[in-house]
């Protein structure tokens, strides 16, 4: 895909493999909105808005290196796409989700935003994490550890966490001498072994952390949506921990792309 970057602009000069809509509402963001000219996008300490152009889209932002990288621009989504093609289940949600591209989001966000989103919607979870961002002495940015730290389970349930207070409050103490940059460097299985042991995180909520937070592309999120499409187009399972292996084992390398398409597709079709 061509691109070129500016002093404080992104332009994509396609519409083919960069969608914002496709991108932004595919499940594995919250910190974004819709505006008059196109969608504002929010990433720890960092923003920037999409809008459309006549040949493609421009990503306005005061860091573009930041993200260029977000973004995965680097990364050749019309290979990927072509490869995942040659699966027959692919070819209608590629269609239907071709501009999707996944961020490389900053873990810890990606790890809080998660254990939110368990059995949860999307408005009540993106109104729960701009609460948070409101925490920040900018307002906006996705607040630190340390201040998330200062907190009290009270604190979470005033902020809508629900159930989920506890969870967090004792998973934000257990990660506090973790290095996520370590971390990235672990094995896909040993690092969803550990995310695993924190509380609030089950096995979904892990493939989507390694997935959005770790760019582990051999995982395959397991919810609702993917489990009715693998009754649709394979034999029916009601273990999920089998139907990510059996997905895992068809899709390898590719399983992050490929369950980005598919929970796209099925989701919003």
């Amino acid at each position: 895909m061509e691109y070129k970057i500016y002093k404080n602009k992104i332009s994509i000069l396609s519409k083919q493999d960069f969608n914002p809509q496709h991108i932004l509402e595919c499940g594995q963001i919250f910190s974004y909105e819709k505006t008059d000219r196109g969608y504002k996008v929010y990433s720890m300490d960092k923003q920037a808005e999409i809008v459309e152009t006549e040949n493609g889209y421009d990503i306005l932002c005061e860091d573009t290196k930041y993200f260029e990288n977000f973004f995965d621009l680097r990364t050749d989504y019309a290979q990927i796409k072509n490869l995942l093609s040659k699966h027959k289940i692919m070819a209608q949600p590629i269609e239907f989700g071709h501009g999707i591209r996944i961020l490389k989001n900053d873990p810890f966000e990606t790890l809080v935003s998660f254990i939110i989103s368990a059995n949860n919607n999307i408005k009540r979870i993106k109104k729960i994490i701009w609460s948070l961002r409101k925490l920040s002495k900018d307002g906006k940015s996705f607040p630190s550890l340390q201040t998330l730290l200062e907190l009290s389970v009270e604190d979470f349930y005033a902020l809508g966490l629900g159930y989920r207070s506890p969870l967090l409050y004792k998973a934000l103490r257990q990660i506090c001498s973790v290095n996520f940059e370590k971390w990235r460097a672990l094995p896909t299985l040993q690092l969803r072994k550990n995310l695993i042991e924190i509380a609030g995180v089950g096995p979904k909520v892990a493939d989507c952390v390694l997935l959005f937070g770790f760019s582990k592309m051999d995982v395959f999120p397991v919810d609702t949506w993917i489990n009715q499409m693998y009754d649709k187009y394979y034999s029916p399972l009601t273990n999920r921990e089998k139907i990510r292996q059996n997905l895992v084992a068809e899709f390898g390398n590719l399983s992050g792309y490929a369950q980005q398409y598919l929970f796209y597709f099925e989701r919003s079709y």
